[in-house]
């Protein structure tokens, strides 16, 4: 039960809209889930184990996009840039991409700014 969090729906969502707007099939580009840690259940599948289980689909090229983070953080550049490039490369995988997120960039920035103007209409 997610108890009202919509996380796992706005994921799911803006990996189909990247999907239809990139013309891509549920193969090629695929929605998984970082941020486990411990012992507790996470949303699944799991990036990890994705990336560790490709190189035996036949997949050579793997590119990571997180659009569920706005600016690079140690998630995105030491478990998916690192850790998950390596298990990747080790499974046999030959090129690894991390693409970076918005950060600070001028596109990221107006992200923020129509965000911020939506959410704060009616409050003013």
């Amino acid at each position: 039960m997610d108890k009202g969090d919509p996380y796992q729906a706005q994921c799911l969502e803006t990996g189909r809209l990247l999907r239809e707007r990139m013309k891509l099939d549920g193969k090629t580009f695929r929605v998984t889930f970082q941020s486990r840690f411990g012992t507790a259940e996470w949303l699944q599948p799991y990036t990890d184990e994705t990336v560790k289980g490709l190189p035996g689909e036949g997949v050579r090229n793997l590119a990571v996009v997180t659009p569920g983070f706005s600016a690079d953080c140690l998630e995105t550049l030491e478990e998916i840039g690192g850790e998950n490039a390596e298990y990747f490369h080790g499974m046999g995988g030959e090129n690894f991409a991390a693409i970076p997120c918005l950060n600070d960039s001028g596109e990221g920035m107006h992200v923020i700014a129509h965000l911020v103007e939506r959410e704060l209409k009616g409050w003013l």
